[in-house]
């Protein structure tokens, strides 16, 4: 309903500021912006979102946005034997670089 709302008003042509955000946002940058860390501002949480969405697929973006909720899922990936989270930790390992080099 909410996002319904959304659309329409982003149609009509107001809230012309929210709407690119609401609709462009990714789920990394999504989850950032939910998150409850203090330095998680608008402007940081956009530029790690850019990263993301240039260096992450959208299941491992999806994936990575749970690390926001539940830090513990991170390191439960991390040190995993499973051949997937594997792969995925070094994808993730590799975002987390770009992001900190850019958006520090």
């Amino acid at each position: 309903m909410i996002r319904k709302t959304l659309t329409i008003l982003c149609t009509a042509g107001l809230l012309a500021s929210t709407c690119a955000t609401a609709t462009l946002a990714g789920p990394v940058e999504r989850a950032c912006r939910q998150s409850d860390r203090p330095q998680a501002s608008a402007s940081l949480c956009g530029c790690i979102g850019r990263v993301a969405d240039q260096t992450l697929s959208n299941s491992d973006q999806r994936q990575a946005a749970q690390f926001f909720k539940d830090s513990d899922k991170a390191q439960e990936i991390k040190m995993s034997d499973n051949r997937s989270h594997k792969a995925f930790w070094e994808r993730y390992k590799r975002f987390g670089q770009t992001a900190e080099a850019y958006c520090s």
